[in-house]
């Protein structure tokens, strides 16, 4: 195992549990090949994910749609901020073609934030997952969306392709939304996961642990995720990716996040996926099959 080199501005040094394998192998370079040649963009790669590598080297990647430039500043996120550009209204087609020659047995799908549009991107990540399904039937979906600011015909929209998980990510507790997400709001996401999860839908969302958080924020947390409807929720530790980013204020250990684990269960969730190097899409394949 080689370890990842600690950031300066980390208060602590990096803990033995979170080190992981540098990506290699030649499933790993197939994957990047392919995502090169038909100009994709991927968050293992935008999101500086520390699992690319095991990810990768299986065959499977996680897709970002409508470009790499979020109209969003989160203090976690290593996505770069600004004005997008027009979006590729051919994109859907690319990915799907891309999942296709990849073999890909499930697809997670992602995006930046695209505030600045109407429909927030609804009809590209709509058209995205339909020519998916037309081109591999036997692939399965994941759609990490992003928030749509109360627009909810554009929700509706973009889970209408036909996927078998919708996931949106709370990423903190509440306290911390202003210092972590402060283009976003607590409640509005618990809104969004409530009307995914009437309309039928199986749904998810991941939080990062490590912000400042306490462990009754994280139990509050899951209680709020279990009375509006979530299915699975995932826990990992906030990794920072520059020191321009929110500082990692805590190392959760690896026993934290198993009683975080049987907590979440005893709280009402289905599922609960924990640990330090767990992300949104890590182990995905698995939560398809999670009762909705």
């Amino acid at each position: 195992m080689i370890e990842l080199p600690v950031i300066p501005s980390e208060r602590k040094k990096r803990p033995d549990w979170l080190r992981v394998k540098l990506p290699a192998g030649p499933e790993f370079r197939k994957v990047r090949q392919l995502v090169d040649n038909y100009k994709l963009h991927t968050i293992c790669e935008s999101g500086s994910c520390p699992n690319m590598g095991e990810c990768w080297g299986a065959g499977t990647a996680t897709f970002m749609i409508l470009g790499n430039v979020c109209t969003r500043s989160c203090s976690f996120c290593a996505v770069a901020t600004g004005r997008p550009n027009e979006y590729d209204t051919d994109e859907p087609r690319r990915v799907a073609e891309a999942i296709k020659l990849m073999q890909v047995k499930h697809a997670v799908i992602t995006s930046v934030n695209r505030d600045e549009l109407k429909d927030r991107g609804a009809e590209i990540w709509y058209q995205t997952v339909v020519q998916i399904k037309e081109s591999t039937p036997q692939t399965t979906i994941e759609t990490l969306i992003p928030d749509v600011k109360n627009n909810w015909e554009a929700l509706e929209r973009m889970y209408a392709g036909g996927q078998e998980v919708v996931s949106h990510n709370m990423e903190t507790v509440e306290r911390l939304y202003r210092a972590v997400r402060p283009q976003a709001k607590y409640a509005r996401s618990l809104e969004q996961i409530k009307r995914t999860k009437e309309a039928g839908q199986r749904t998810k969302s991941g939080i990062m642990l490590g912000l400042g958080e306490t462990v009754d924020e994280v139990h509050k947390a899951m209680d709020d995720l279990a009375e509006n409807g979530l299915d699975i929720l995932t826990l990992g530790q906030y990794l920072q990716p520059t020191k321009m980013h929110h500082e990692v204020i805590e190392w959760i250990t690896p026993e934290m996040f198993e009683k975080y684990k049987e907590e979440g269960l005893r709280r009402g969730l289905k599922y609960v996926e924990s640990g330090p190097l767990v992300r949104s899409s890590y182990h995905a394949e698995r939560h398809v099959n999670v009762p909705i």
